[in-house]
């Protein structure tokens, strides 16, 4: 299946950006903005490429199927970091069962460098 292009009706969407995969989600990625997803393995400092799966640039919307061929989003790699603390707290009422616990994920913060559309 080839990619389709697709004008939008509106005047909302007159900058370029890209809709891109990480891991298992789904990102809105602008030329010079930061992006969070789940760790990765590069280090701080390195050049990544990820998959497009949509691309605007102006009034045209290319929607891969799945992925938009010869498009690209160069990022870099800023820094690796811990979310928040999600506390755990399990418990059978009238058992004196309780069980606590935490959960702490790690992030990695990209720059977006430049979106190339194919």
């Amino acid at each position: 299946m080839a990619a389709d292009t697709v004008k939008p009706k509106g005047e909302e969407s007159q900058m370029k950006y890209a809709i891109v995969q990480s891991g298992s989600r789904q990102l809105r990625a602008e030329e010079g903005g930061t992006l969070e997803v789940d760790l990765l393995p590069n280090a701080a400092g390195d050049t990544i490429e990820l998959e497009v799966l949509m691309v605007t640039d102006g009034e045209a919307v290319t929607v891969g199927a799945p992925l938009v061929a010869g498009s690209k989003v160069q990022a870099t790699v800023v820094e690796h970091f811990r979310g928040e603390k999600i506390r755990i707290f399990k418990y059978k009422a009238k058992e004196r069962q309780r069980k606590r616990g935490g959960h702490r994920q790690s992030y990695t913060r990209l720059k977006v460098d430049k979106i190339v559309a194919g």
